[in-house]
């Protein structure tokens, strides 16, 4: 592999598209893969916005050799519908830096990728498509990541960019309290509101309920999270923009496939593993797989 890697990105969405216009600001663009081709991304920011030249390829035979980092930022229920981009983009020299929820992407994604390594990885910003198709970034992009020798491929790749990249030892504990953020998130799916709904003190009360359970299934787990998470992540939604949304909102409310097992079905699936209880989820995960997939 050479000192500069090659760089491909698959799924251009809103995470995908922050991280595109990140390294094209530097003059690292990728290659860019999606399943419609744009001629084009676009990231508007707060200093202004930035435009990605495309194409997005559409087609993985148009790939004819493997990269040595490629950036998957699909969401899970994607995944199966991209094997052929993996196949094609990856080998067992690759690094996959998986943009993705939930504490499951190696498990999720080892079986598309040729032998590649995969890194998962906490992003730790909100960007949401708009509906001229650019997207805003509301927060300075960060990715945490695990403490491990495959991580330095991605910090080569980001070092002088606008985002930031933390390295932990500690990655389980990093990538469980960002579960926990999305697990309450996904209460805004059966409200049909944004993070405004937060300021109700009846939300919030069940938000902190909902937050214990999920940290007794983390800690089985082996995060090493204090109580204090739990009102640290209400006051992160409390502090948010009333119209703040959320990945799973926006797929409830274009009637697409929604992440409620990664986010929300892991702490039922994992506290039926360890035998503790979850009766917040056995409320909230039947409602939000009935409104992903239906019938009805």
């Amino acid at each position: 592999m050479s000192d500069q890697p090659t760089i491909a990105l698959v799924g251009p969405g809103a995470i995908g598209t922050t991280i595109a216009a990140v390294l094209h600001e530097v003059d690292r663009t990728p290659v860019l893969c999606g399943r419609t081709p744009h001629p084009q991304l676009i990231l508007r920011h707060d200093e202004g916005e930035i435009i990605v030249p495309g194409p997005v390829l559409s087609n993985p035979a148009t790939i004819s050799h493997p990269f040595a980092l490629v950036f998957v930022a699909l969401k899970t229920t994607q995944v199966a519908d991209s094997a052929g981009w993996l196949a094609a983009l990856c080998d067992e020299n690759t690094v996959v830096c998986a943009l993705q929820n939930g504490v499951e992407q190696t498990t999720q994604l080892e079986p598309f990728v040729n032998g590649a390594k995969v890194l998962p990885s906490v992003v730790w910003f909100p960007a949401q498509r708009e509906l001229d198709a650019s997207v805003w970034l509301r927060a300075s992009p960060r990715l945490t990541l695990p403490q491990v020798p495959q991580a330095k491929r991605v910090v080569d790749a980001l070092d002088g960019t606008r985002c930031t990249v933390e390295l932990s030892a500690d990655f389980i504990s990093v990538a469980w309290r960002k579960l926990l953020q999305n697990a309450v998130a996904g209460l805004m799916v059966l409200a049909n509101r944004r993070a405004g709904m937060f300021a109700r003190k009846d939300i919030t009360e069940l938000a902190l309920a909902y937050l214990r359970e999920c940290l007794t299934v983390a800690r089985a787990e082996g995060a090493v999270l204090p109580d204090s998470v739990l009102q640290e992540i209400i006051d992160g939604f409390h502090r948010a923009p009333a119209d703040l949304s959320t990945s799973i909102l926006a797929d409830r409310q274009a009637n697409r496939p929604m992440e409620w097992d990664i986010r929300n079905g892991v702490i039922q699936r994992y506290g039926r593993l360890h035998q503790i209880p979850t009766p917040i989820s056995d409320v909230v995960v039947p409602l939000l797989a009935a409104g992903s997939e239906g019938p009805g």
